[in-house]
């Protein structure tokens, strides 16, 4: 995807492509942690609860630590926020009403105020397991993903052991290279040009078991996170 920096460790790492923006890990720690008090939760019930160390979470929530994509999955999804207002720092926050609000799609979709978004300056995130998310958007679009992603030879949406799912669409279209796709209990390999449309909330895993990298334009229309699925 182009982007110039690589997470370390398991981590993870936002940024643009212009090479002035630096990653914003304080506004996604102060985020958390707002999210985390509104549920009158402590640090340390929140870290048992997600299975991480009390120090971890706190270093999360003070920007000086990147969190696993996984431990970052898992927090999100303990706090009931979404991933989109944490990692692209031009979300709005949702509201209380609406992170208490589990269930279904939203029926508001909102159009960006900039309908283009230029090849040169797209939000980046690159995760930690081998994936890469461009926004297609100049802005962000509450629940609504639709990006240009790689998999890296070996990248992976989730652990081989483990299934994601959530609310939500997805719908993706290869661009090149070979993703694998499983559903369920259903796989199948995606060649340049084939499309795929499912169920989030149907546990699924996408990976590149290939040795090239794949490319692919993803949209997914409701995320919001449920759980991790274990096989």
């Amino acid at each position: 995807m182009g982007a110039s920096s690589r997470a370390l460790g398991g981590g993870l790492a936002l940024e643009r492509r212009s090479p002035t923006t630096e990653p914003e890990y304080a506004t996604m720690g102060d985020r958390l942690r707002q999210a985390r008090l509104a549920r009158g939760m402590s640090l340390r019930r929140l870290a048992e609860v997600v299975g991480v160390s009390p120090s971890l979470v706190s270093q999360v929530e003070t920007g000086r630590a990147k969190p696993s994509v996984n431990t970052l999955y898992a927090l999100a999804n303990e706090l009931g926020i979404s991933l989109d207002s944490l990692l692209f720092m031009d979300a709005q926050p949702p509201s209380a009403a609406e992170a208490a609000d589990a269930s279904g799609v939203a029926a508001e979709v909102g159009i960006p105020h900039d309908p283009v978004q230029r090849a040169a300056s797209r939000s980046t995130i690159r995760l930690g397991s081998g994936v890469v998310w461009e926004r297609l958007t100049s802005e962000s679009i509450r629940n609504v993903d639709f990006l240009h992603v790689t998999y890296e030879v070996g990248g992976e949406s989730s652990p081989s052991e483990a299934f994601q799912r959530h609310s939500g669409q997805e719908w993706g279209y290869v661009l090149s290279g070979t993703l694998t796709v499983r559903i369920g209990f259903d796989e199948f390999v995606l060649q340049p040009g084939d499309a795929i449309s499912f169920d989030s909330a149907t546990p699924h895993r996408l990976f590149n078991a290939d040795d090239v990298p794949a490319t692919a334009v993803w949209f997914t229309l409701g995320r919001r996170t449920v759980d991790v699925a274990r096989r």
